[in-house]
C-alpha cells in the first residue's frame, strides 16, 4: 500500500494534483496518492481510453468512495459521468473501466488506520 503524507493538526496543506508523480497500477491506469488524515487515503485516479482496473478491488473491512470529475467510469451494467459519487461500503467489490477515459477522486475509508 502506498502511504503518503497525512494533514496534521492545524496544517493547511494546498497540492498540485498534476504535480503529483503518477504511479502505474495497470495498462492505461494510473494513481496519484494524495495527502489524507487519520483513517482515510486519498487520490486521483486516471484512467486511459478503454482501460479497466487490473484486477477486482476487494473493500472487506473498510469502504471506498470517488467523485468522477471527467469522463465516464463503467461499473458492472452501470455508467457514472462527471459529478457522479459512487461509495462502497465493506464487503463489496468492483472493477471499474472506461471507453471514454476518466479522472476522479477517491477515499478510502480505513477501519485499521
Amino acid at each position: 500500500m502506498i502511504t503518503p503524507e497525512q494533514v496534521l493538526p492545524g496544517q493547511i496543506l494546498p497540492v498540485d494534483v498534476d504535480g503529483v508523480p503518477p504511479i502505474e497500477l495497470g495498462p492505461g491506469v494510473h494513481v496519484r496518492m494524495l495527502p489524507g488524515m487519520p483513517g482515510i487515503r486519498t487520490w486521483v485516479i486516471d484512467i486511459a481510453p478503454g482501460a479497466e482496473w487490473p484486477d477486482l478491488d476487494v473493500h472487506e473491512t473498510y469502504g471506498e468512495a470517488y467523485f468522477v470529475v471527467s469522463g465516464e467510469i463503467i461499473e458492472g451494467d452501470r455508467t457514472h459521468g462527471p459529478g457522479t459519487y459512487v461509495a462502497f461500503g465493506p464487503k463489496t467489490s468492483h472493477r471499474p473501466r472506461t471507453e471514454t477515459g476518466a479522472r476522479a477522486f477517491g477515499f478510502n475509508y480505513d477501519a485499521t488506520a
